[in-house]
């Protein structure tokens, strides 16, 4: 098995990642998809696009929604099946777990003016609840899925998604 990287992956945040594919004696080269992350040589019609966390996909569909957006409609367009794999851990196995994420920029820290007290304010940043939702759209209109794991399981994750598929 081959799985090339894309050469947008820091190299600092993938350490791990590659480790494992060092350890099952997986080749990895180093060269820029059009989509995603990470293709298997003997499936390029699926590719992997790794997030940190729920806060990064967030982020995503919120502020970087027209980038991610034609990125998702590419993979579409050349009938790419893209797999968002998202790092959360912490209970957050399947999408629907989603429904339930705390955002943690939902609530900001601040002095109350009058009486000098700290307080929990809450802002407008996005709940689990409406984040599932768009996750739901962006599967059901672009073909895309999204899909959860530790950490310390990305390797081997990404190693079973392209060998076995879907």
């Amino acid at each position: 098995m081959i799985i090339q990287i894309d050469s947008r992956e820091k190299a600092r945040a993938i350490t791990k990642i590659v480790a494992e594919f060092d350890r099952q004696n997986i080749t990895h080269p180093v060269s820029k998809l059009m989509v995603g992350d990470y293709m298997n040589y003997d499936n390029p019609r699926l590719i992997i696009d790794r997030k940190q966390n729920l806060s990064e996909l967030c982020n995503n569909v919120c502020n970087d929604h027209d980038r991610f957006r034609r990125e998702l409609i590419l993979a579409q367009k050349n009938e790419i099946q893209l797999v968002i794999l998202v790092e959360h851990g912490k209970g957050i196995t399947c999408l629907q777990d989603v429904a339930w994420w705390d955002n943690p920029r939902r609530w900001k820290r601040q002095r109350n003016r009058v009486t000098g007290k700290w307080e929990d304010v809450e802002t407008k940043a996005m709940t689990g609840d409406v984040l599932y939702k768009i996750l739901c759209t962006q599967e059901q209109k672009y073909g895309c899925r999204f899909l959860f794991c530790d950490k310390d399981e990305t390797g081997k994750e990404i190693i079973r998604i392209l060998m076995d598929g879907l």
